[in-house]
């Protein structure tokens, strides 16, 4: 199908696109609540976790450098290709895993996966909506990267705690979504223009244009301090509710999981009223209250002060998220606009992966509660200088 044909306004186009990048996503999530039942099977540490979580980091981190720019000069549909090709290969190799090397390369093939659907997948939802609907677009492509990061440890909570095969079925369902996901793909438009000239890609790395940088650093920095926050949930927080909360129901800890990405949706989806140039000085303090809802939930070990904490950095993340995409996205020109976000997503997934290692470090010397509470106030520190920075160098002339 042609690009003029993807514009058409009868065509939901993005709205399919968000699917797929959904269910993508929602893959590279379902391991986080199943970690405890890893732990006993394999008798790994809290800090064999972070690290298999950090693996996952790298593998997205090394997509995004290495093939970020790809799905600018193949196209987008080429390279969700791929990602749900390696998203099947992650989930096979957890279906069979039998002991920690599947577990690593299970978790690298879902980190390339998602470096590949972060920078793809976005392109593709912007690009497929009509132009009446590109800031739209831009709120469900974020709100389809933040609820399948969410349905993630929700399914496989659910299918974990509830059903047969706590360490098999979720991986089986999801492999059903992804055939669904490739019958989308399939159908879509491809929204990059053909040329006779693209050649071959060549990686790029982490290009941001001059012209871009204006924008990019505050928003690179804003990504850095809220996926921080997500890397916690995602890695760590099912222990901690585990071990110092009393919770030992999958399907809750799932939940608590999901809490923050539902709220980061919702914050994301007033970011559109507030404007990015206030949603990001905004979001990063919104942020820094969050942070302290769950340093005093470690230290009164309190689940709801948990979930509470999570709500409100959620809030903060998402203002700051969705703002961030919307930004660097309207700022890159059309033929870099998939590199651009890519290195956006790169620095938001080391915030992601080293300061949850460094949790899983300090764990070893400290116990997870005081490595929570000092991660908790670190990343605090970096937000609330974040917001400052914000609020000295506004995006106003620069958006």
């Amino acid at each position: 199908m042609s690009t003029v044909e993807a514009e058409r306004p009868a065509h939901p186009w993005y709205v399919l696109a968000a699917v797929v990048f959904a269910i993508g996503m929602a893959g590279t999530t379902l391991p986080t609540p199943l970690y405890g039942l890893y732990r006993q099977q394999l008798g790994f540490s809290e800090f064999m976790v972070t690290v298999i979580f950090a693996v996952y980091a790298v593998g997205v981190i090394t997509a995004l450098l290495v093939a970020g720019n790809f799905s600018d000069v193949l196209g987008r549909r080429p390279v969700l290709w791929a990602a749900l090709l390696l998203s099947v290969l992650s989930g096979c190799c957890f279906v069979f895993e039998g002991g920690l090397p599947l577990l690593f390369l299970g978790r690298l093939l879902s980190g390339f996966a998602a470096g590949l659907f972060s920078g793809a997948a976005t392109a593709a939802v912007t690009e497929l909506a009509p132009e009446r609907s590109r800031g739209r677009a831009a709120f469900t492509a974020t709100a389809a990267n933040m609820g399948g990061l969410g349905c993630g440890p929700l399914l496989s909570g659910l299918l974990a705690q509830y059903a047969p095969a706590p360490l098999r079925l979720p991986y089986l369902v999801h492999l059903g979504l992804l055939v669904v996901a490739a019958g989308l793909v399939r159908v879509l438009p491809e929204s990059v223009p053909r040329t006779d000239a693209r050649g071959l890609p060549r990686p790029q790395g982490m290009v941001v244009l001059p012209e871009v940088r204006g924008i990019f650093v505050p928003a690179a920095l804003a990504c850095f301090a809220g996926f921080a926050v997500l890397g916690l949930f995602t890695a760590v927080a099912p222990s901690f509710a585990a071990q110092y909360l009393g919770v030992d129901n999958l399907a809750a800890e799932g939940a608590i999981v999901l809490s923050v990405f539902l709220a980061s949706t919702a914050g994301q989806s007033l970011t559109g009223r507030v404007g990015a140039a206030r949603a990001l000085p905004m979001g990063a303090a919104v942020l820094v209250l969050g942070l302290i809802g769950i340093g005093c939930s470690l230290l009164a070990e309190s689940v709801a002060l948990l979930v509470v904490g999570a709500v409100i950095s959620g809030l903060g993340q998402g203002l700051a998220f969705r703002a961030s995409v919307a930004a660097v996205g309207r700022a890159a020109p059309g033929e870099q606009r998939g590199a651009t976000i890519s290195a956006l997503f790169v620095t938001a997934y080391v915030g992601i992966s080293l300061p949850v290692v460094g949790i899983g470090a300090l764990a070893l010397a400290a116990g997870l509660r005081d490595a929570g509470v000092i991660f908790v106030a670190c990343v605090a520190a970096v937000s609330a200088l974040v917001c400052g920075y914000l609020l000295r160098h506004p995006l106003a002339r620069a958006a």
